[in-house]
């Protein structure tokens, strides 16, 4: 099949978990109310559940992200709607798929399951012959160390062509990170001083404000190493990190951003702090004396002509300040210091910040001369601020639906997924213990210990700075 064959039926493992609940029923009636979704949505899981009561879940789902406001809209996506119950173990199941679909001859199979069952569910599309000329989308985690992911990508590839697997990231979907892409590469001021020469660090932050709310047994098989840094993280660092692609095209950009991933140089255990929030071990379904990190904080070093020697600082974690996502990239200060308050000692170097959420922005710090005979000045921000525009799609809309279409732009590849583990695979076993750390803090200590060996420090994440702000039109 070519890319340019768009999906005719949508197939939809786990239509009765959580993830569907929340994120992918929401995702397909904004694309009914746009009429953008056309096609069959056949529901598979296994519950017994009947038509009706599948109907009612829908509902439900997209009253309480947002409310229904198109009738018309909600009646046409649970027309489309079948469901087929059946244990993903039984070939049965996969008969009863195919009569499902009747016509459909180029269907989308997403896999919104745990991941243990992805291997089983990609063999029994193939055996049923429901793997030619379609498509699978798979959610994260794409296996939970190298051994397991290089495992999973050969089961999918010997079902599906590499161009047929979308492995979905549902940050690549956000128009924020999406933003980075295209300002790096926009804009020609950026490049003369995007390298080695005058970035003295980079840091990256991804904070949340809540803890694992009744994801317990989730978060103790996978921590935030696996659940946050080596997919959403990495795949912000490569888009800033990265070459600039040879042609415009998302095979140039997957191509460039596995070199970056090649690049990274493993990690050791004194590169990673993890830390556990107080009261973690409390929740339902976590050990008592559990050592899951739901903090992380990493040192990270790409060995590449453009990067090397500049640290790229790395943290995430749960019950911490505040809900932010954040990149500082801070600039070596110049080379000779005429005024004495423009030392690093009194004020930080200029530096570019991207925010990521909870707003879309981008800023510039330099220092300005107050008004007066004296050469002293302040640091401000020149800050652009992109308010969001009404009807914007979602991540998982837009997801959905460059999958269906066969545009793999905002997906990963097999190179980029085993590179990256391969980054973190030293660390996943061997590592110090978690260091506790009280809820609406900025984590552990040892945290602000790992960025200061290099005499760096965290910059929090907050709007709260002198700025001069302009507004997006």
């Amino acid at each position: 099949m070519t890319t340019l064959t768009r999906s005719d039926a949508l197939v939809l493992f786990g239509v009765t978990g959580d993830l569907a609940h929340k994120k992918i029923f929401p995702a397909l009636y904004a694309m009914a109310k746009r009429g953008a979704l056309k096609v069959p949505v056949i529901g598979v899981a296994f519950p017994k559940w009947s038509l009706a009561r599948l109907h009612k879940s829908v509902t439900d789902s997209i009253q309480q992200s947002g409310g229904i406001d198109n009738q018309h809209a909600l009646g046409h996506l649970l027309f489309l709607i079948k469901y087929v119950s059946g244990d993903y173990n039984d070939p049965g199941t996969f008969t009863k798929i195919k009569e499902a679909l009747g016509g459909a001859r180029h269907p989308a199979h997403y896999l919104a399951i745990p991941p243990s069952l992805f291997a089983t569910v990609i063999k029994g599309l193939g055996a049923a012959e429901l793997a030619d000329h379609a498509r699978v989308i798979v959610e994260k985690p794409f296996g939970r160390d190298l051994a397991s992911a290089c495992e999973l990508n050969k089961v999918a590839r010997s079902m599906f062509p590499e161009d047929s697997i979308f492995r979905i990231d549902h940050f690549l979907g956000k128009e924020a990170i999406m933003n980075i892409l295209y300002f790096r590469f926009a804009n020609s001021f950026l490049e003369p001083i995007w390298n080695r020469n005058y970035v003295d660090s980079v840091q990256i932050t991804l904070s949340e404000n809540f803890g694992v709310e009744n994801r317990g047994e989730f978060y103790e098989s996978a921590g935030c190493l696996r659940d946050v840094i080596q997919n959403h993280m990495f795949q912000v660092v490569a888009l800033l990190a990265m070459e600039p692609p040879a042609y415009r095209g998302f095979g140039a950009v997957h191509s460039e951003k596995a070199k970056v991933f090649q690049a990274m140089r493993p990690l050791h255990p004194d590169d990673l702090v993890r830390g556990q929030y107080a009261g973690y071990r409390k929740e339902l379904n976590v050990a008592k004396n559990s050592d899951v990190e739901t903090f992380c904080a990493l040192r990270l070093f790409i060995d590449s002509w453009r990067w090397d020697g500049v640290p790229w600082y790395l943290r995430s974690g749960k019950c911490l300040t505040e809900t932010a996502h954040e990149v500082l990239v801070e600039l070596k200060p110049p080379p000779q210091r005429l005024f004495s308050d423009s030392a690093p000692t009194v004020g930080r170097s200029n530096y570019l910040r991207f925010r990521l959420a909870p707003d879309s922005a981008v800023a510039l710090a330099a220092r300005v001369k107050r008004a007066g005979k004296e050469f002293v000045g302040d640091q401000r921000e020149l800050y652009l601020v992109e308010r969001e525009q009404p009807g914007e799609k979602t991540p998982y809309e837009r997801l959905l639906e460059d999958a269906m279409a066969g545009d793999g732009a905002l997906f990963t590849r097999e190179e980029a997924v085993e590179a990256a583990w391969a980054v973190v695979e030293p660390v996943l076993k061997s590592h110090h213990p978690s260091f506790l750390y009280k809820p609406e803090s900025w984590g552990p200590e040892a945290a602000d210990v790992l960025i200061a060996r290099d005499g760096h420090r965290w910059l929090q994440p907050t709007i709260k700075r002198e700025e001069l702000v302009v507004e997006a039109s």
